[in-house]
């Protein structure tokens, strides 16, 4: 999950204690909004899963508090804090920036290594949606507690909510970012006093410390302590997005954000709620709320979905942010990118994902209803892409770090085992909703692979009817076409050939610019790249040059703005007497197509759905030529 605030300090150099701790309050605000929004339903779904409709025993309060003390110990502070925030790709963090950073430690490409990322990045889109849906859903139904009247408007609330919430993101987030630290350190130090006060109701609640309390309710409960081991499993959901918004904060600001302030609320909210069902079992129903008084309440449910509404903000985000970066990578078509701040490059805002996510979003809530019914649902798309962060944390902990091989199995499958058994206990609820994420998931990666499957047989159709550039060239030395004056510029993926760009003009316009540019964009696997590795020109003839521009896949191109760098190396550019020449493909199926007719389709939809490569990499409209060709895919 990344984050609405970016800062150009947020790595690990030189940062002032002014700026550590400013950085180290955003990342309250941002990065745990999900985590910490958990207690309002995780601790009563587990004792409620493993009750099973008995009455709640204490065996089953420490049991369930003893196994989220320890997966919060294990899954978030161990794996993420402590050794993934260590594993940045040039300061970045995430599922995709993991999949870079490992295929680049191996040294080549790994299509395992592929799939683990489209795995783990559908997992979050999926997670995208259900985040938003559980989190205000389980914050509204806390009116039902002030009044049963209310029970009817919570749907509707909720639904209301949701829609504002998606509306406002085409202004930016800019504004209201500023807030989310201090309502996360009100919600926060709340979620501590509540703890606090109530743990004094059964001080022995502290017990649950010992993991012996965990263990022994698993090896008694059987298959019962299998599926409350799913859920669990709620109270680390968003542990990934520790790491995932790594490049927006750093590390140390994030681990000391964790450590010392979000970690104890959170066990000191957890504990008090398990104290409170142990003198008051009834309390089970809505152990969270339950904790305050009856004066105390409606002003509890105005916080807790304040909360909530910046928990979903920093997923939607997230969304975003994910998105782009699978488009970069060729993993997706282009999708139309809007910024919404003028100083902060991460604030984007991508009206079609929007408008997805909302819809998504609003099925959810229609379809389940209640955040009891959603937390089905819920965990399983976390913890895939836990499982699949530690597969690959492997690789980089073995080949980048350079640890023995058996070293860094004995550090991570032990997490990896972990992730894997909760994983395998969401599973079991594959029919109590599980298989939302996971049919989304399915659907995420087939359009993935269509789009890379597809993308490359184009790719190969082409060079089979391309001219490769230097026969070309030895040809127009022959034969000189008419010269006009000014610059075009090519755009191609392999400059190597000729652009069917420039064919079409020399075939119908019959004329050569003065000066021709061959130039060819690509996605590094680096977030970023250097101003001064952004481009990189080559000489081919007296009227030809090759010019290579180069971008990380967390930045969206800007090829005017690149090729002002050019300028500096050399090359007299003049935007006003520049044209570019762009190839406009249109799709068609074949007879005899390499894909099932299925697959063709669906990628010739996606093609279609692509945001145009002007718009994408920002090349004024008026300088732009644009050429049509025909191909059957």
């Amino acid at each position: 999950m990344t984050a609405s605030v970016t800062s150009t300090e947020a790595h690990d150099g030189p940062v002032t204690t002014t700026g550590f701790w400013s950085l180290t309050l955003g990342s309250i605000g941002v990065v745990f909004g999900d985590i910490g929004t958990s207690p309002l339903y995780a601790f009563r779904e587990a004792v409620a899963g493993a009750a099973h409709g008995q009455p709640v025993s204490r065996i089953m309060v420490l049991g369930v508090l003893s196994l989220i003390v320890w997966a919060l110990f294990i899954v978030v502070t161990a794996k993420y804090v402590l050794l993934l925030l260590r594993a940045d790709n040039n300061g970045e963090g995430g599922t995709l920036s993991l999949m870079a950073l490992s295929q680049r430690a191996l040294g080549r490409r790994s299509w395992l290594l592929l799939a683990l990322g489209v795995l783990g990045a559908s997992m979050f889109i999926g997670d995208s949606m259900i985040t938003p849906a559980i989190s205000v859903l389980s914050a509204v139904e806390g009116l039902k507690l002030a009044t049963p009247a209310f029970e009817h408007y919570v749907v509707p609330l909720t639904i209301f909510i949701l829609v504002g919430l998606f509306a406002v993101q085409r202004s930016g987030t800019a504004r209201v970012a500023s807030a989310f630290g201090p309502v996360m350190m009100v919600w926060f130090f709340a979620l501590a006093v509540m703890g606090l006060y109530h743990i004094s109701d059964d001080p022995s609640v502290l017990a649950a410390i010992n993991p012996w309390y965990a263990l022994q309710f698993l090896l008694s409960h059987g298959t019962i302590g299998l599926v409350t081991l799913g859920a669990v499993f709620l109270a680390v959901t968003g542990g990934e997005a520790l790491y995932a918004d790594l490049g927006h904060f750093g590390r140390k600001p994030i681990q000391a954000g964790w450590l010392y302030f979000v970690l104890p609320s959170l066990l000191l909210n957890y504990f008090g709620q398990g104290a409170l069902v142990l003198s008051h079992p009834d309390a089970i129903e809505n152990s969270f709320y339950r904790m305050v008084p009856e004066v105390l309440l409606l002003p509890l449910v105005a916080l807790a979905t304040a909360a909530t509404v910046i928990a979903s903000q920093a997923v939607i985000t997230g969304a975003y942010s994910l998105t782009r970066q699978a488009v970069q990578l060729g993993l997706l078509p282009r999708f139309e990118v809007r910024y919404t701040s003028e100083t902060h490059a991460g604030q984007i805002y991508l009206p079609r994902v929007n408008r997805l996510l909302l819809i998504g979003v609003l099925l959810l809530v229609l379809l389940f209803r209640t955040s009891s019914g959603l937390a089905s649902a819920y965990g399983i798309a976390v913890s895939t892409t836990m499982v699949t962060d530690g597969i690959m944390g492997f690789v980089v902990i073995w080949k980048l770090w350079n640890w023995r091989a058996a070293t860094a199995a004995a550090v991570i499958m032990p997490l990896v085992i972990v992730d894997t058994t909760f994983f395998s206990a969401n599973l079991l609820k594959l029919f109590e909703g599980a298989w939302v994420p996971l049919l989304f998931g399915l659907a995420m990666a087939i359009m993935i692979w269509t789009w890379r499957r597809g993308t490359a047989i184009l790719v190969q159709k082409t060079r089979n009817i391309e001219v490769p550039l230097n026969d070309l060239l030895k040809s127009l030395e022959k034969r000189p076409p008419h010269i006009v004056k000014g610059t075009a510029v090519f755009l191609t993926s392999d400059p190597s050939f000729v652009p069917t760009a420039l064919l079409h003009n020399l075939k119908h316009n019959k004329v050569l610019h003065e000066h021709n540019v061959i130039l060819t964009i690509q996605t590094a696997q680096t977030p970023r790249v250097d101003p001064a590795e952004r481009v990189r020109m080559e000489a081919i003839s007296e009227r030809f040059a090759a010019v290579q521009l180069r971008f990380g896949f967390m930045e969206t191109p800007n090829v005017p703005k690149a090729l002002g760098i050019a300028r500096k190396l050399g090359w007299h550019f003049d935007i006003m007497s520049t044209s570019f020449f762009v190839s406009r493909r249109a799709l068609k199926p074949s007879a005899q197509s390499e894909m099932p007719q299925w697959q063709d389709h669906l990628f010739i939809a996606m093609s279609r759905s692509a945001n145009d490569a002007t718009d994408y990499f920002q090349i004024p409209t008026g300088r732009v030529v644009e050429v049509g060709t025909q191909v059957t895919i």
